[in-house]
């Protein structure tokens, strides 16, 4: 059939251009995933929705085709704490690996997902292989107290095709908000959603809304979803939709500044196992958000909670 016709809805110009039902959202993204349509339509689709800007209503029905699609890790009785990690490091260390490992030691079980969207960052997976988590070639199954490392592809080809339509036209599309959103597991899962500019904090937290999610979205480090380890960032928690803040954003830095090592994945291993056994301290940032994630999640998985569903 074509995705034609909805380019011809959302391609009119930043006045012109109108928006997609959800259902509509959801035929158009799937069919971009199942790779049925034209690279030009790809590309049309990609700047159209670049110039336009998603909708709530957009960003659901774009959910939805991602999540009938998605290769999902299987129930594990646990919520899993899912961190999606695309940005990685330019000016400060990704510490999205030593977030994932002090949940883990905390008894959580962490997916990390994410794919190389630069040539010139440093990206959790570098990080996460030198302190021993290699990428998974297929669907992880995950226990409490692990982490694994998911590449996009691995989770689902279509939307590492749709990241990758970046390279080709140096522009961001649906799909880099898409993955920050998505829940991989058949089970129960808490995202831990990050964003740079304010516009993309309204957006997700509209689309949560609208989906019912179980989530915590911060103003992460460079886009990681990890809390900067220099001043404490808001922190909001999403149940159901509902969205309460639980961490006010610190004004100025912290009193007292962490040692933090250069931007290299050796560097930033290294500093993440001197965290871990306890030669250096966890940044206070970081180790609040540590705090609210777990309390989350614990929430969610008590048993007064599951009967109140």
């Amino acid at each position: 059939m074509g995705i034609s016709q909805y380019i011809k809805e959302i391609g009119r110009g930043k006045d012109g251009a109108r928006s997609l039902a959800r259902a509509q959202a959801t035929d158009l993204l799937g069919q971009v995933l199942d790779g049925t349509v034209t690279d030009l339509e790809v590309g049309g689709f990609c700047l159209a929705m670049r110039i336009k800007g998603e909708t709530a209503d957009e960003m659901a029905g774009f959910l939805d085709a991602a999540h009938a699609r998605l290769h999902k890790l299987p129930d594990n009785d646990h919520t899993t704490v899912v961190l999606p990690s695309y940005n990685g490091a330019r000016k400060l260390p990704v510490l999205t690996p030593l977030l994932a490992l002090l949940l883990a030691q905390r008894g959580a079980a962490v997916l990390v997902h994410g794919t190389a969207t630069e040539d010139k960052r440093v990206f959790a997976s570098a990080v996460l292989a030198e302190l021993g988590v290699m990428p998974a070639t297929r669907v992880p199954t995950l226990a409490a107290g692990e982490v694994a490392f998911a590449p996009t592809e691995v989770l689902s080809p279509g939307l590492k095709r749709l990241l990758d339509v970046r390279r080709a036209v140096g522009l961001r599309n649906p799909a880099h908000s898409l993955v920050k959103l998505m829940n991989p597991c058949e089970g129960k899962a808490f995202i831990v959603g990050s964003y740079t500019h304010p516009e993309y904090a309204s957006s997700m937290a509209a689309t949560w809304a609208l989906t019912g999610a179980h989530a915590m979205l911060l103003r992460g480090t460079e886009g990681e979803p990890v809390a900067d380890a220099r001043r404490t960032p808001r922190m909001e928690i999403f149940q159901h939709g509902e969205r309460t803040e639980v961490q006010p954003q610190q004004d100025g830095p912290l009193a007292q500044l962490p040692s933090l090592p250069s931007v290299d994945a050796s560097s930033t291993a290294a500093y993440i196992r001197a965290v871990l056994d306890g030669t250096l301290p966890i940044p206070t940032p970081i180790a609040l958000q540590v705090e609210h994630i777990l309390r989350a999640v614990q929430h969610h998985d008590s048993p007064a909670h599951a009967h109140a569903l």
